[in-house]
């Protein structure tokens, strides 16, 4: 094994760890939202019960709302966390290779469109639960504005 070979293999790598560092920055945001998603359910299911018909009605609606977002939130933190093991699995089988001297440039290229394909099952996911917030949710404006 050549010192030499090492470096390589740590220049090769670099990529995959900038990728790495992207997808915790979405991850990061995800759970961001999917916090504040249970938050939001919680407020509006610890506090007393309403007895007017429409107030309950409408608080069940946000409630299933909420548990549309919450379920793809989960799938978009879910498929995006699947993508960095699997862009860390490209990052170790770039070492093997170097070490053990042997070809995985086939396992290397299924193990990147791997990741690339669940990343982007992520950001979908993430992309639906944004649109179905910013459609659902309303702030209200107050009537001297109008």
């Amino acid at each position: 094994m050549n010192p030499s070979d090492v470096a390589h293999a740590i220049q090769l790598a670099l990529a995959p760890v900038f990728l790495l560092t992207g997808i915790a920055g979405l991850l990061n945001a995800m759970a961001g939202r999917l916090a504040r998603i249970v938050d939001r359910g919680r407020q509006l299911t610890e506090g007393p019960i309403p007895r007017e018909r429409q107030i309950v009605a409408a608080i069940q609606v946000e409630l299933d709302s909420l548990e549309h977002r919450r379920y793809l939130a989960g799938a978009a933190i879910t498929a995006s966390t699947f993508s960095a093991l699997l862009v860390c699995t490209v990052i170790a089988a770039l070492f093997l290779e170097v070490m053990l001297q042997i070809r995985l440039s086939w396992l290397l290229g299924l193990l990147f469109t791997g990741a690339t394909l669940t990343l982007v099952v992520g950001l979908a996911y993430f992309l639906r639960e944004i649109q179905l917030a910013t459609r659902t949710v309303r702030i209200p404006t107050p009537s001297c504005l109008r």
